[in-house]
């Protein structure tokens, strides 16, 4: 057994990090290679990889400077007491605000008093924006002194105390305020308060590594993991923003990084069949190609004989063909015996992946009926849900089932008993 785990990773050097998608693409995926080098680690086409990030440096400093609070203010937490910039950029999660943290701010209006008592005598609030001046302004709360969009309430209200109460009694309210907000915007609102870093380490998320589907086969490019990551990027409140874990690969991790914290998460379920000779049908588009690519490569180190077809979408063919050039090397050399692709921004229609398998419906029937496996990897809210809906009609079509039946051996037969409809979906 291993003795790296998230608890206690390895530190990888990256080797490879680069961006799959095509020039013009609106996307952006990278593939990442990650050196085992004498650690030990090992895997198999299926497991995922953990990925341990650090925060941007920028972000920290900024919420620092939104807190109010000394980088080396030494706070408890629970890896022990260290410096809350440490806290910030190794243990915790700044990059998205919680529930849990806005609805604390309760009790700092408690210790003020009762909220219709408070009134302004001075405020100062930060605005913060990485890269930009850092922005100081104050009022005195004394004959009409409010800066705009801020009215008094009588003249004794802080407005931050009816937002507070908004969002503590909606809970839609709450939900869309959350919604891409991060620690800054929050401590914009309600900065002023005051927080220590003790108060405010207390009430927000622990960081939790991200684990990522592998995309390689052990076998097939020996000593090292493969991941595909979809970079996320949004601009939020005013400001560029972007994943915690993906921001980290994309703009924090260079190609000759090596102290990339990781560790393997094996999976019991998303396997190859034991038996080689079996077929397999994959669906997998976006960055759900990334188990298939592991997937196909282990099946051609097998010498496998059982037929692989590969469904694989996304926007655009040159834009977002992901490894266009394994694929076609592996239907050339008839690791892969049938592809087929959708590209849901070419063309008068948009054609997704679920599309084409309901127009090979009856060969797909062929091949389950026949002891054939199913995985589907990638979106569960959207696209996992057509897939299995598709499949779902296609037994029903070509299998002779009612549509009750039909759902019965996909959901019980397949997926439950025979474990021949596996599904890695996130």
């Amino acid at each position: 057994m291993s003795e790296w785990s998230a608890k206690n990773p390895y530190e990888s050097t990256v080797t490879v990090n680069h961006i799959l998608n095509g020039e013009g693409s609106r996307k952006e995926t990278r593939h990442v290679v990650f050196d085992l080098g004498d650690s030990g680690l090992e895997y198999k086409a299926g497991d995922a990889l953990g990925v341990i990030p650090v925060t941007s440096s920028e972000l920290v400093e900024d919420v620092l400077v939104a807190l109010g609070a000394d980088s080396d203010e030494i706070v408890e937490t629970h890896a022990g007491e260290m410096p809350l910039k440490e806290a910030l950029s190794n243990y915790y999660e700044i990059h998205q605000a919680n529930k849990k943290f806005v609805t604390s701010i309760g009790n700092k209006f408690e210790a003020i008093g009762d909220s219709s008592e408070i009134r302004i005598v001075k405020r100062v609030r930060t605005s913060v924006d990485s890269g930009q001046a850092t922005i100081h302004w104050s009022w005195s709360g004394e004959d009409d002194d409010y800066p705009d969009g801020y009215s008094p309430a009588g003249s004794s209200v802080d407005p931050a105390f009816d937002l507070w109460k908004t969002l503590t009694s909606d809970e839609k309210a709450m939900g869309d305020y959350l919604w891409g907000r991060d620690y800054i915007d929050v401590l914009n609102d309600f900065g002023h308060l005051g927080f220590t870093g003790q108060d405010f380490v207390d009430q927000i998320d622990r960081l939790k590594p991200r684990l990522y589907s592998i995309a390689s086969s052990p076998d097939f490019e020996p000593g090292t993991v493969h991941l595909t990551i979809g970079i996320v990027r949004y601009e939020g409140q005013g400001r560029a923003k972007t994943g915690l874990t993906t921001g980290y690969l994309a703009d924090r991790v260079p190609e000759g990084t090596d102290d990339v914290r990781v560790f393997m998460s094996p999976t019991r379920s998303f396997v190859l069949p034991e038996d080689g000779d079996r077929d397999i049908i994959m669906v997998g588009p976006g960055t759900g190609i990334a188990p298939f690519r592991a997937f196909i490569q282990q099946r051609k180190m097998d010498n496998a004989k059982g037929r692989n077809w590969l469904f694989f979408g996304d926007w655009t063919e040159a834009g977002e063909y992901l490894y266009r050039d394994e694929m076609t090397g592996f239907v050339e050399d008839g690791t892969i015996d049938k592809l087929d692709l959708a590209w849901s921004r070419e063309g008068p229609e948009k054609v997704y992946v679920q599309h084409l398998m309901a127009s090979h419906g009856a060969e797909i029937w062929d091949w389950i009926d026949n002891g054939g496996y199913f995985y589907v990897c990638g979106d569960k809210n959207y696209m996992a849900k057509d897939v299995h809906t598709t499949l779902i009609n296609i037994c029903s079509e070509y299998g002779g089932y009612s549509e009750a039946d039909a759902k019965a051996y996909v959901e019980q037969t397949l997926m439950k008993e025979e474990k021949r409809y596996l599904r890695d979906v996130y």
